[in-house]
């Protein structure tokens, strides 16, 4: 009788969870209705509200409701690997071995949009940097969601033809062909008001080049920009910014850098065809701005408490305390404020977009090659572009059309959520406004006004995207160790300035396997296997950061010695 008991109360503690599980809350859908398979990066919050909402929108205009099996995998970087060998083992298993034993050709798989043939068994990617979803869509990955045909009146442009959800701004790519943004995001700096005053500093961080301070050491939340592509436009943002300085310094305008920016696209935009119009001054300059650029990250990375593999782990620690200063997303950092916020009491903790530092990027939604429900996620990006899919975004939690249980607190893309001078635009904004979580017609928060406000050039660190990722992780995190140790040394022994030729040391670029700079990074290493370059570069690193630590204490042994020469 006893071990009859303990196998029942066993049996209990394993059928505990299945008894209570809950599935996902989609209205009254049945076995039988419609059901899209999505896989995305996007937070629970988003994932439920987006879930339930479509439900509701397809059942009142279909008849049907839907339920949402979302594929969670990890970061966009994750989900393009397994997408890339989903694809080529698809491919494989429909054409054979191809040719010589290499794999059907690109025209065999991609000339097929069909599920009984190459498909990843899922419709939708949903959510990620416009890096990872443009180049899903360049490899075949993704389709045009309309195909041929023009899409439905009202998402990308009004009745009137004026543009809702443009292609671009001010340099960014917001849709492409078989991408399509969908909200909207900015990057800056999230800091601890109680914190910033422990460590004597009176004036909060406003720029980028605040978070390399002496006084952070130790105490910068940073996210792994190998795990996010936001992430890693977080720190494309401070490279960026430092070309774009570099440029101004060298005494060229706004209106030139275009210019010559269209003149190099023009000549085809290649060192081999460079338009005699064009200084090389200039592109010096954002040669120079863009080692300017990987030192800053090198110094904010050397002041860093931690690399995490989640971004929103950077402003809850910076709003409890357990950092002083973050890089973070727009979105998680306003709402971690919002948190930080006690009754009657301003937030401990601070969001801001540095004033030229970030540009605006989109998160889009794309339709996978071979989708299983091809029609309905179709209708699901139609949902997401529409002013009703919008409203989730930012929408405060119980307002009509908005979200249920969670506010999201993300930026719309659409135009007609934001101040404007279009006469409809304006009317549309005014009748969001008052069920808005976040005050989108102040200029520090309205995208279209951030957007304006940075132009972002793809060739100057763009086509680098992938690499500045991966030398971010062996510049500052494979190597963090030496790295925090080095620059401790030289902070403890007078500083840079005082430490000329341990910074020489701290800041040099690899050697191997081939020279690194601006140039080789998307040629010459655009050749070599990715964990050849990543092994070479942190035995760099680590051997650099260690001479460097050495070099300051030898300094400051030299400097103590000469000191008491002086003084017998």
């Amino acid at each position: 009788m006893k071990a009859c008991l303990i196998l029942l109360a066993a049996a209990l503690i394993v059928a505990l969870p299945f008894i209570f599980r809950r599935e996902a809350a989609v209205g009254d859908w049945r076995e039988g209705d419609p059901e899209l398979i999505v896989v995305t990066p996007h937070n629970e919050a988003i994932r439920q509200e987006f879930g339930e909402g479509f439900s509701r929108w397809h059942r009142e205009r279909y008849g049907q409701p839907v339920r949402i099996d979302w594929r969670v995998l990890g970061g966009t970087t994750e989900i393009m690997r397994y997408l890339a060998s989903e694809y080529e083992a698809a491919a494989k298993r429909t054409f054979g071995a191809g040719k010589n034993g290499l794999g059907p050709s690109r025209q065999d798989v991609f000339g097929v949009d069909d599920p009984a043939k190459v498909s990843c068994g899922m419709d939708l990617f949903f959510g990620g940097g416009c890096f990872d979803h443009s180049r899903a869509e360049k490899l075949g990955l993704t389709v045009p969601a309309w195909g041929e045909a023009d899409p439905p009146a009202g998402l990308f442009t009004d009745d009137a033809g004026r543009v809702l959800i443009p292609r671009e701004m001010n340099g960014e790519i917001w849709r492409g062909q078989a991408f399509y943004g969908t909200v909207l995001s900015a990057f800056g700096l999230c800091y601890n008001v109680d914190r910033l005053r422990d460590l004597g500093v009176a004036a909060p961080p406003a720029a980028w080049s605040d978070l390399a301070d002496a006084r952070y050491f130790g105490q910068v939340g940073l996210a792994d920009p190998t795990k996010s592509a936001s992430v890693a436009k977080a720190f494309e943002m401070i490279i960026h910014e430092r070309c774009a300085k570099a440029v101004a310094d060298a005494g060229y305008t706004a209106a030139q850098v275009r210019g010559f920016e269209a003149a190099i696209a023009a000549a085809g935009g290649g060192s081999e065809a460079w338009p005699a119009d064009v200084p090389a001054a200039y592109q010096t300059g954002i040669e120079r701005g863009w080692v300017d650029g990987l030192n800053l990250v090198r110094r904010i990375g050397a002041n860093a408490r931690y690399f995490t593999d989640s971004a929103g782990k950077v402003p809850a620690d910076v709003g409890s305390g357990a950092a002083a200063v973050g890089v973070a997303i727009d979105f998680l950092g306003r709402l971690q404020s919002e948190l930080t916020a006690r009754p009657g009491h301003p937030p401990v903790m601070a969001y801001v977009t540095p004033v030229g530092g970030s540009s605006v990027t989109a998160d889009p939604v794309s339709l996978l090659r071979g989708a299983p429900h091809r029609g309905l996620a179709v209708r699901f990006i139609e949902y997401v572009l529409s002013e009703e899919g919008q409203r989730l975004w930012n929408y405060r939690v119980g307002e009509p059309g908005g979200p249920r249980r969670f506010a999201l607190r993300r930026l719309p893309i659409r135009r007609d959520f934001y101040p404007s001078g279009e006469a409809a635009w304006q009317a549309a904004s005014a009748r969001h406004r008052a069920h808005l979580a976040d005050p989108l017609w102040l200029p520090e928060v309205d995208a279209y006004r951030l957007g304006e406000s940075f132009h972002y050039e793809a060739r100057w660190t763009g086509r680098h995207f992938g690499v500045q990722r991966d030398l971010i992780r062996a510049m500052c995190m494979d190597s963090g160790d030496e790295l925090k140790r080095a620059w401790k040394a030289i902070l403890e022994h007078g500083g840079p300035e005082r430490n000329p030729e341990a910074m020489r040391l701290l800041e040099a670029l690899p050697e191997r396997p081939c020279p690194l700079t601006w140039a080789s990074a998307v040629t010459e290493y655009a050749r070599i296997p990715r964990l050849d370059y990543l092994s070479a570069w942190t035995a760099f690193f680590r051997d650099q950061y260690r001479q460097a630590e050495a070099s300051a204490k030898r300094s400051a042994h030299a400097s103590g010695e000469a000191a008491q020469s002086g003084g017998i």
